[in-house]
């Protein structure tokens, strides 16, 4: 009878070996995963209170994971308890508290043998890293007292090494992903000094591919067309072409074609004489004049009229040109970049505009993605203008709420990122002294976006699409709520991990973007 016991601890003891492993191997939250490693032991052996403590590089307690009554206390519980844990990590040796709380003693094999274990209050065993201890584990006693205080000892040292291991790859692998993001943190910061001026911001693959083209072509002397729909930057990216050019030193002169009469036109881009028409009473330089060294920004240049566009023509191929009303022939030196939201493709297959001036602007094409498809830039965009625009008006944005989270990234901003700043500005303005963009801040449109687009969802307005919004929205209010913690988030939602991953996969969405920067605003 007494074999058969022996063999079902035995067996109980592998059980809880083989579950602390499998809790251990979680990548969810350190704590979470340590806490349930200490409710394993106590289900398994019977165990009524522990703790784990963890020091740092420095020597300090750290953290505390407590179990039982020693929940939240086990550094004061006792009297001694601060000498146990100290003896622990100077002896890297099991440790045990006497029953009255005022005696220390490790726990060689002389104490094994020669202590009975109801005169034992505490045991504390060594999770070591490299050799060194880093954490002690802390337990009341394990199994009945039937069971002696050496099986204790040993199952504790080795539920101790798979914790000190665990830890040792968790370390590991934190030290590599602080350095890879660190690494990150350097080469988008010196991004960011370099190719995001006055709010150009986006770390999403469709912007790093467009800041690695101005990368490529800044430092050159290459006609620039940047291509995409209205509001999506096209102005501020040929300013950061500019600011990183030979020419930074020189002027950038804008002209938005689409703006002006046909009249016009040509008058602003090449200047006229004294009495060239009605109404021209002195001579004008053109923005060509002006940007004499420098850069000619263009925007809505397919808005050219077709006499303009072959004098455009002309000035790219023979840099020269002539004022209106004047025979005198100039010379420029300009780098132009144009900018259009319109299909060029079309228009020069439809006569509307000239193939050889297409062909000498798309020297090199650049095309701004709209904000729908890189919208795990929504977040960090709103949070830049929320802190530019609270820093106009005198005003202090603590964050945006989980609900106005979900709106703003769940809505297709046809607008694209003037539509954005739009919208923060004008939640900054209502949003009072609380510092908190609430959904209720955002215009009608944004607060039913639960009736819009859903990323990788079709059809709006059937079932399937409303409930793809409601599983949206809910996962966006989970990572927001969680700072990112994929096992905090799975948690909240009552799915695994894994789960979790595969509906955010669906989405495009990236719990990266919810860490730090895109609910609260520091």
């Amino acid at each position: 009878m007494n074999e058969l016991i022996h063999i079902r601890d035995e067996a109980g003891e592998l059980r809880l070996l083989f579950e602390v492993c499998q809790a251990l191997d979680d990548n969810s939250d350190q704590d979470c995963t340590l806490q349930t490693v200490l409710v394993l032991i106590a289900r398994h052996t019977g165990m009524q209170c522990a703790a784990l403590l963890l020091r740092n590089a420095d020597g300090d307690i750290c953290r505390e994971i407590s179990f039982g009554a020693l929940a939240g206390k086990a550094y004061s519980a006792y009297p001694s308890s601060a000498e146990t844990t100290r003896m622990v990590f100077d002896t890297a040796m099991p440790v045990a508290m006497a029953a009255d709380g005022n005696e220390v003693f490790t726990l060689d094999r002389f104490a094994l043998h020669n202590r009975a274990k109801e005169d034992i209050a505490f045991i504390a065993v060594p999770a070591q890293l490299g050799g060194h201890p880093i954490g002690v584990l802390i337990v009341d006693r394990l199994f009945a007292d039937s069971v002696a205080l050496e099986e204790d000892v040993r199952l504790l040292r080795a539920l101790a090494s798979l914790i000190g291991q665990a830890l040792r790859l968790r370390l590991e692998f934190e030290e590599r992903h602080s350095a890879m993001a660190e690494e990150n943190r350097r080469l988008q910061t010196l991004l960011a000094e370099r190719f995001q001026p006055g709010g150009l911001v986006g770390t999403s693959a469709a912007m790093l591919g467009v800041f690695s083209e101005l990368i490529q072509v800044a430092g050159s002397i290459a006609t620039v067309l940047l291509r995409g729909e209205s509001g999506t930057g096209k102005e501020l990216v040929a300013a950061a072409i500019h600011a990183h050019s030979p020419r930074a030193a020189k002027p950038f002169i804008r002209l938005n074609c689409a703006a002006l009469p046909e009249g016009l036109v040509e008058s602003e881009l090449f200047g006229h004489e004294r009495g060239a028409f009605t109404g021209a009473t002195g001579m004008r330089r053109g923005r060509f004049e002006m940007a004499d060294g420098g850069t000619l920004f263009l925007d809505e240049v397919g808005d050219l009229p077709p006499l303009t566009q072959a004098k455009l023509l002309r000035v790219l191929q023979e840099k020269e040109f002539e004022r209106v009303g004047s025979t005198e022939t100039r010379r420029t030196d300009v780098r132009l970049i144009a900018a259009t939201n319109r299909d060029l493709e079309i228009m020069t297959a439809q006569g509307q505009f000239r193939q050889d001036l297409y062909y000498r602007l798309s020297v090199f094409p650049i095309i701004l993605p709209p904000l729908r498809e890189r919208r795990a830039d929504i977040m960090p965009l709103a949070t830049h203008f929320a802190e530019k625009y609270g820093g106009e008006n005198n005003r202090t944005i603590l964050r945006i709420s989980a609900e106005a989270t979900a709106a703003l990234t769940t809505y297709s901003w046809p607008g694209n990122v003037r539509e954005l700043e739009n919208v923060v500005e004008r939640a900054v303005l209502l949003c009072g002294p609380s510092g908190v963009i609430e959904a209720a801040h955002l215009p009608p449109a944004l607060q039913c976006a639960n009736t819009g687009t859903v990323p990788g969802v079709r059809n709006s307005g059937t079932l399937d699409a409303s409930l793809a919004g409601l599983e949206y929205r809910l996962i966006v209010q989970a990572l927001t709520e969680a700072e990112g913690i994929m096992g905090k988030a799975a948690e909240y939602l009552g799915v695994t991990e894994r789960i979790l991953g595969l509906r955010m996969k669906k989405y495009g969405l990236d719990f990266r973007n919810f860490r730090g920067k895109t609910h609260p605003i520091n």
